[in-house]
């Protein structure tokens, strides 16, 4: 049972300088799934998603286009970022952007805060900058390739381009006098930055010593203003990381801002030290609580590369949602990739899962058992008799099943999690095959037998609906509108999630109607 506590999740915001593609859809969904499992489980769930639309990146791109930085972002915002929840079925409770005016006060706030506490001096800076990380970048960072378009120049490893030579004068944070204080939060709480693998590289990073951190930018103005010198706009991360705060009432709202902060933190790696080094820097700086939790899963790879529009290797979301479904999507990037580490797609792996688990596995057990349901008795879920070993041994399954998810879930364990799930389907197939309530439904004498199967089959559905809705939200509406438990139990999202593999809440005698293929067959995909 939910103790009430707080859950509030958010996703990286996102860049407006191009339409989001299937990695950036893979940071939404996982985020909105460990949401989906906290709120259905009781917790006090927020889910927070946006865009981050100051920066050079972002002006440079407008402009390339004709358009203010304002209007372009307006137009991304509305056609692509907006839209792209929709395709993969976000149920996310706030969308900020950094050009909100609730986000460009706050910020100042907490500027001047910095400042007025001497966290902020002026000085110049002079360096390696990539325009697509928004960063400066030490010479380790980067390469220099030996043939190719970029022959002989510096390029950032992450983007693969020129990195350009900055001078500036600037203002800085003093972020090299919280080192220590760094150290022993990542000592003292070793969950705080996962996985294990980015969590040592960050450690490693900061013994390596800081450097105070440029914040502010005189080169060009597109971004909020340092408010006591207007020549200046903010450091877009410095800008972006506050967003966190900014949305549930950091300066503004008090009460708000201590029901929900602090927050757990889902980035790629390739962010995580923004998030794991300066985000907790400022906090402290501000006497604020850090994060609960800093998680930088893996990235997406294409033909072994990471997913780039850039390097033409992005791949729209609705090219996957218009051929398989939003469910399918879902449920392919959260069981198909170990959580945390990077991953490969491909179509024939994607169209692999989607008929043996999603259709074969999942879909047709449900239609199955619904089928038998109304076929043997008139649609009616019948009264269980003595169970049998076999009996006790699919109700362990779900037991286990709805309790190692539920912990695999707390580890940000996705794969997992779902892993676990699936092993109720995989129980269930196997013990319908086994007791062949076909066979048994031929001979009146053993009724009761074949009652006590096809409830527990039909139990086991229960289970699995409660326990996939967070993931598969439709297709799991659907069974539990066929299995006509929503006038007994209620709504199936407001199941009690870690109350799933507690056994018999469904009820004898309610009535099932007919069950639509969850999965419909796809004979051929187009993949080009």
């Amino acid at each position: 049972m939910s103790d009430g506590s707080s859950f509030y999740i958010t996703t990286p915001i996102f860049y407006v300088n191009d339409v989001p593609h299937i990695g950036h859809a893979y940071t939404e969904v996982a985020a909105d799934v460990l949401a989906r499992w906290h709120r259905q489980a009781g917790d006090d769930t927020w889910l927070l998603t946006g865009t981050d639309e100051h920066g050079q990146k972002i002006l440079r791109t407008a402009t390339a286009n004709g358009l203010e930085p304002r209007e372009w972002a307006d137009r991304l915002v509305a056609s692509a970022w907006k839209p792209l929840l929709n395709t993969v079925d976000i149920a996310n409770d706030d969308f900020i952007r950094t050009t909100d005016e609730r986000h460009e006060v706050a910020v100042t706030r907490f500027l001047q805060k910095l400042h007025d506490d001497g966290h902020i001096y002026a000085g110049e800076y002079e360096g390696y900058y990539c325009v697509g990380c928004e960063e400066y970048k030490q010479r380790d960072e980067l390469d220099q390739p030996l043939s190719g378009e970029y022959e002989g120049q510096l390029v950032c490893k992450i983007h693969s381009r020129p990195i350009e030579i900055l001078k500036e004068k600037n203002y800085f944070f003093r972020m090299s006098a919280f080192e220590q204080q760094l150290l022993d939060l990542y000592e003292s709480q070793p969950d705080f930055v996962q996985p294990e693998s980015v969590r040592n590289e960050i450690v490693q990073f900061v013994r390596q010593g800081l450097s105070d951190l440029s914040i502010s930018r005189s080169s060009f103005d597109w971004g909020i203003k340092v408010p006591w010198d207007e020549t200046h706009v903010v450091y877009v991360w410095f800008d972006a990381l506050l967003n966190y705060t900014t949305a549930v009432g950091y300066g503004d709202d008090p009460e708000l801002f201590a029901r929900r902060w602090p927050a757990y933190h889902l980035v790629g790696k390739d962010i995580a030290r923004f998030h794991a080094v300066i985000w907790p820097a400022m906090l402290m700086a501000a006497g604020l609580e850090v994060p609960h939790k800093v998680f930088g899963h893996g990235w997406l790879l294409v033909g072994g590369e990471k997913m780039s529009k850039s390097k033409l290797t992005g791949i729209a979301p609705s090219q996957i949602t218009d051929t398989f479904g939003s469910d399918a999507f879902r449920y392919y990037f959260m069981r198909a990739i170990s959580f945390g580490q990077d991953g490969s797609f491909s179509w024939e792996d994607l169209s692999a899962r989607y008929q043996a688990e999603l259709a074969n596995g999942f879909g047709n057990l449900a239609s199955r058992v619904i089928a038998m349901l109304q076929r043997y008795f008139d649609g009616a879920v019948p009264q269980a008799g003595e169970p049998t070993e076999s009996d006790v041994r699919v109700q362990k399954t779900v037991a286990d099943a709805a309790a190692n998810a539920d912990a695999a879930i707390e580890r940000f364990a996705i794969h997992e999690a779902l892993a676990a799930v699936w092993t109720i389907v995989d129980e269930l197939n196997g013990y319908i095959t086994e007791q062949e309530p076909w066979a048994l439904a031929k001979d009146e004498a053993n009724r009761e037998r074949l009652q006590t199967v096809l409830y527990t089959a039909a139990e086991g559905l229960r289970a699995l609906a409660v326990l996939l809705s967070p993931v598969t939200p439709q297709a799991t509406a659907k069974l539990w509108d066929a299995l006509g438990v929503e006038q007994t139990l209620g709504a199936l999202t407001a199941q009690p999630l870690r109350d799933a593999g507690r056994w018999g809440q469904l009820a004898a005698g309610i009535r099932v109607s007919p069950l639509e293929a969850l999965f419909p067959r796809i004979d051929q995909v187009a993949v080009a």
